[in-house]
């Protein structure tokens, strides 16, 4: 085979590599773009729940969160707050409330998949029926435990609320490309699958389960995307996550070296994920053969879109460069296929989603915003963050 029959066959190799993130992408913006609303209210009595929220220093916020999230108990429920190797008053703060605190130090064992195994185990004498988990900066809807929790009863399986950022008075550019690119991760992509009936990736806060399905797998651990691997390990016990679009959880959007730090991580994490898990899941779907399995791992697939541009940008020069001297055509056309399927869903998904947040005229921005991603992406080559760490709140996308 000559040289330039290896080169049109790896450029065609790597055009179809990126066509199968693009086109999804496309597929999961276009169903969330003609999806109409549905209502998730279900006619089942309200189940007993425990609302664990782990809380590392957040005495800033953590009254109003706590008083939000009383105002929606019932007599029955409970809402515990584990206090996870704080060093200011957010046990004082919350005991203040009404709230169960319990306190929690470890020198080696820190995150928040500890936290909330520290807290499961604290349940184990009083046991609910659902058990919802909420960060300790987040402010949710009105109905927001009551929907997720009969949800939860009623499919059997853990339920996502909508999680959202909110504005500061005060934003930049980079904050409302920021806070669009968290709603198509957190709120267009999966209403779009769920209108396809499948899968929800849980997303960190604002999830409510099931005690026995939530029981199944282990909280503990220090890896990045904690949330990413919940849903993976418990898609492997066959309980894969919903999502309950009309359910609201409100975080905090951070700025500065706290989001840069936190954005880092969860970059990080979501590489990570595909390196680790997606191999997981294609072998589990071969041994299984349960078809949710595969639509999984394919979505997460998907690595964060600043680098899936990059990705397309980069590999597109190259195939059109090599077809001009010689190459084939196809490997080229593939990848500017696979350009017209990321930047249409893209489109879609900021006509009905992102308009009014972010105008026209800010959209030229976003090549500047996918180039500042670069350095985060280089350090997961270098010094990748594998260990959690408790920052302040940024999006990864």
């Amino acid at each position: 085979m000559e040289l330039r029959e290896l080169i049109s066959l790896a450029l065609l190799g790597g055009g179809l590599v990126l066509f199968v993130p693009c086109f999804l992408f496309f597929i999961e913006c276009l169903v969330a773009f003609n999806a109409k609303k549905q209502s998730n209210s279900i006619a089942i009595a309200r189940p007993k729940t425990t609302v664990l929220i782990p809380a590392h220093n957040e005495a800033a916020q953590i009254e109003p969160v706590l008083k939000t999230v009383i105002a929606q108990l019932t007599e029955r429920d409970r809402v515990v707050v584990i206090a996870d190797n704080c060093e200011d008053n957010t046990a004082e703060i919350a005991r203040a409330t009404g709230a169960t605190v319990i306190e929690r130090a470890s020198a080696t064992h820190k995150g928040k998949g500890y936290a909330l195994d520290y807290g499961m185990k604290f349940i184990r004498g009083d046991r609910p029926e659902v058990v919802v988990i909420l960060d300790g900066d987040c402010i949710i809807a009105p109905l927001t435990i009551e929907r997720i929790t009969c949800k939860a009863i009623a499919t059997g399986r853990p339920v996502q609320a909508t999680y959202l950022m909110e504005q500061p008075d005060e934003t930049s550019l980079k904050d409302r490309i920021s806070m669009f690119a968290l709603k198509v991760k957190n709120l267009v992509r999966l209403l779009g699958l769920n209108r396809l009936g499948y899968h929800c990736l849980l997303t960190g806060s604002g999830m409510a389960f099931p005690l026995s399905v939530i029981e199944r797998v282990s909280l503990a651990g220090s890896k990045t995307t904690d949330d990413t691997q919940l849903t993976v390990d418990l898609a492997l016990t066959g309980c894969t996550p919903v999502f309950c679009e009309d359910a609201l959880v409100m975080g905090r959007l951070m700025k500065d070296e706290d989001a840069q730090s936190q954005k880092s991580r969860w970059e990080h994490g979501q590489l990570e994920m595909i390196l680790v898990e997606v191999p997981r899941l294609f072998k589990a779907f071969i041994n299984q053969r349960r078809l949710s399995l595969l639509i999984l791992a394919l979505d997460l697939l998907i690595p964060p879109l600043s680098l899936l541009i990059m990705f397309w940008l980069v590999w597109t020069i190259i195939a059109w460069l090599a077809a001009f001297i010689g190459a084939s055509l196809i490997g080229a056309i593939v990848s500017t296929l696979a350009g017209s399927f990321l930047f249409t869903g893209v489109f879609l998904a900021w006509i009905k989603f992102g308009r009014f947040d972010l105008p026209l005229s800010n959209l030229i921005a976003i090549p500047n915003y996918v180039l500042g991603k670069i350095p985060i992406y280089f350090n997961f080559l270098v010094n990748p963050q594998s260990r959690w760490l408790k920052t302040e709140r940024d999006i990864s996308n």
